[in-house]
């Protein structure tokens, strides 16, 4: 069985990071039609990089929370412990970036 992110908060989430990354994208495109400096372009490069890779980080965060309810169906202590670890989770995995 294929997983989805059902989550309906965590799909808005990834989908208006997404939406940030774009506009970033279309920025850069920009920048090089107008012949913008690399420099300076090379920055914006690397934005959108960061972003593609925290909306990914998020996700896959999201994904798990997601199976590890569907498979242990925790109690409402339990899931608020769940939801601190993955909180925690998601800062230590930020900072390795």
């Amino acid at each position: 069985m294929k997983t989805a992110l059902t989550d309906e908060a965590a799909r808005t989430d990834v989908l208006n990071r997404l939406r940030r990354a774009e506009g970033q994208l279309r920025g850069i495109q920009r920048m090089v039609e107008e012949g913008e400096d690399c420099l300076k372009i090379g920055h914006q490069f690397s934005a959108v990089r960061k972003a593609l890779d925290s909306t990914y980080l998020r996700m896959t965060l999201c994904f798990l929370e997601q199976e590890l309810e569907t498979r242990m169906q925790p109690d409402a202590s339990q899931k608020d412990d769940m939801d601190d670890m993955f909180k925690n989770l998601e800062t230590m995995l930020a900072r390795m970036r």
